[in-house]
């Protein structure tokens, strides 16, 4: 849980909320046993006081009634329970005067008044003292703070769908349209994880349509090419039969790349990947552009570069820039070189008219060029990419390189 999610930022402010609540529980418990216990003090002292002063004999009975009246304290009478609760309470606090001492007793939860002069003994029940107040403040805190906690839990079960809707629009972000974030709430975020749960079901259904039109049409396409292919290469020979079957041809390699675009931008592209050697996927890429060996020259610091990668597509990628760097070189001849990191494809050239970034788009050829249909390119770019693999370019001392780099990353 990251500093900048939601879930942390509640989870902080909960937290911050119950460690206040708690200070302020410590510090009303101080205050208000300070305050108490100033109150009982005041309280204390007038009684024991005016006892004293009627013990002897200082003030009349009347006038004792008078200045203790509205406390509540009555008088304990039983010699034993006067004699037990002197012997076994705790004394809080113990004034001695000329005339007499008095001493606040706590017993069993009750306050006392313990009073003595030379001539008599007094003791008084607190009938007023609340023993229960810090309980009943501990009490009220503590329904407070369980009332945050459930507030809480319940607070994270609402936002617990926001979390599965974010693992499922980030498998959604990395072309995975097998997900499901449907729920049965009917709040906000239950309502925005159907809907993106909808609209990802809509794009299955037109990404299938999509599917199921491209490769009807490349089937029903490539049945009369192969025929005419057929036909073209039963006529005499002559540059009419040689026109028509490079038409042909041209029309089975624009299939072909549309076979490589849609199984790339499909989802379906990397279910074959397996462990294949470099040098193998080279004679395989040269065999597909059907180009004279003498035109390639191969450089390789070692024969045993492995790969992992889907076989077809990635040597379709390499086929690509290989057609490509001879298509447009000086000499028409390229040279691969290839390392455990890098594989790097070099003509003799000019350097590109636009950046790389503009031939990556389909239907895209330099000027003056009809012997292609400008997905080159923008094939390999798909193809790399799918096999987390850069491709880059540059330009230096008179030739294009055309790079695949940190290819070290497939292993």
């Amino acid at each position: 849980m990251t500093k900048s999610s939601i879930f942390y930022s509640i989870t902080f402010i909960f937290a911050i909320s119950i460690v206040s609540i708690f200070l302020a529980l410590l510090f009303l418990l101080e205050y208000d046993k300070q305050s108490y216990t100033d109150k009982l003090n005041a309280k204390y002292s007038i009684i024991a006081r005016a006892t004293l002063f009627h013990l002897n004999n200082f003030i009349t009975n009347d006038e004792l009634k008078r200045q203790v009246q509205g406390y509540q304290m009555r008088e304990i009478t039983d010699k034993e329970t006067q004699t037990l609760i002197i012997q076994n309470a705790q004394v809080i606090q113990k004034i001695s005067d000329r005339i007499g001492t008095s001493a606040i007793l706590r017993y069993d939860n009750n306050h006392y008044l313990h009073i003595e002069t030379k001539y008599s003994s007094l003791l008084l029940k607190d009938e007023d003292f609340q023993p229960y107040r810090y309980d009943l403040i501990k009490t009220i805190f503590g329904v407070v703070f369980a009332i945050i906690i459930v507030a809480y839990i319940l607070t994270i079960r609402k936002l617990k769908p926001l979390r599965k809707l974010k693992r499922q629009m980030d498998r959604f972000a990395k072309g995975d349209l097998d997900i499901n974030c449907k729920t049965d709430g009917e709040d906000e975020i239950s309502q925005v994880a159907n809907s993106f749960h909808n609209a990802v079901e809509q794009i299955n259904k037109l990404n299938h349509s999509r599917q199921l039109f491209l490769r009807n049409i490349m089937h029903e396409l490539k049945t009369p090419i192969t025929k005419g292919r057929i036909s073209a290469e039963m006529l005499e020979n002559g540059k009419q039969r040689d026109r028509l079957i490079g038409t042909f041809e041209k029309l089975e390699l624009l299939i072909n790349e549309f076979a490589s675009i849609e199984q790339i931008t499909s989802g379906e592209g990397l279910k074959n990947i397996k462990p294949y050697r470099l040098v193998d996927m080279l004679d395989e890429a040269i065999d597909l552009a059907m180009i004279n060996p003498k035109q390639i020259e191969i450089d390789m610091i070692d024969d045993e570069i492995i790969l992992h990668v889907d076989f077809r597509l990635f040597t379709t990628a390499m086929k690509n820039v290989i057609d490509n760097g001879i298509k447009y070189s000086i000499d028409q001849k390229i040279r691969i070189m290839a390392t455990k990191e890098k594989i790097s494809f070099i003509s003799q050239g000019k350097p590109l008219t636009y950046d790389l970034e503009h031939y990556l788009e389909p239907f895209v050829q330099e000027k003056n060029s009809h012997q292609s249909f400008g997905l080159g390119l923008y094939i390999v770019h798909h193809i790399v990419k799918a096999h987390h693999v850069n491709f880059t370019y540059e330009h230096k001392d008179g030739y294009n390189y055309f790079n695949f780099e940190q290819i070290e990353t497939l292993a």
